[in-house]
């Protein structure tokens, strides 16, 4: 059918002729209410956004010589992030001397994270940077 025709008998419809796929051979047409057609699309697409889950990634600084009570209390803070669904990095920054006991770190990473085992898994392994140690944790599926 050629556009004219097409146009035509949009006019006479009283619909707007809608282009669908432009790179087909031959086009494809479409005759409908254009204003109805978008705002479907919008609402469409305020929908899938709205089921999005947006999912952040909060962190928390230990050290290496941190004392059992100060890491429970940060335990259970990241016990709370994992709750609301975010992922959780855990960093530990060494500073001097502290660099060739590293050893000492992932000791305190294991304990940590016994910590939180009941709500946690382990997405990324600690593992060395520079002069920080991280691990990334991520909530259980339930």
């Amino acid at each position: 059918m050629s556009s004219r025709e097409a146009q035509k008998l949009a006019d006479e419809a009283d619909l707007d002729l809608v282009n669908i796929s432009p790179k087909a051979k031959p086009p494809v047409c479409k005759l409908m209410d254009y204003g109805k057609y978008r705002f479907e699309q919008n609402k469409r697409q305020k929908e899938a956004k709205k089921n999005q889950k947006v999912i952040t990634l909060k962190e928390m600084r230990l050290s290496a010589t941190i004392d059992k009570h100060d890491m429970e209390v940060k335990a259970k803070n990241v016990k709370k992030f994992l709750e609301a669904g975010d992922k959780v990095k855990i960093s530990i920054r060494f500073r001097g001397r502290q660099l060739s006991h590293t050893d000492q770190g992932r000791q305190v990473m294991a304990l940590f994270l016994e910590m939180l085992g009941d709500v946690a898994t382990v997405e990324k392994n600690a593992k060395m940077e520079g002069r920080s140690m991280f691990m990334i944790l991520s909530p259980k599926a339930q």
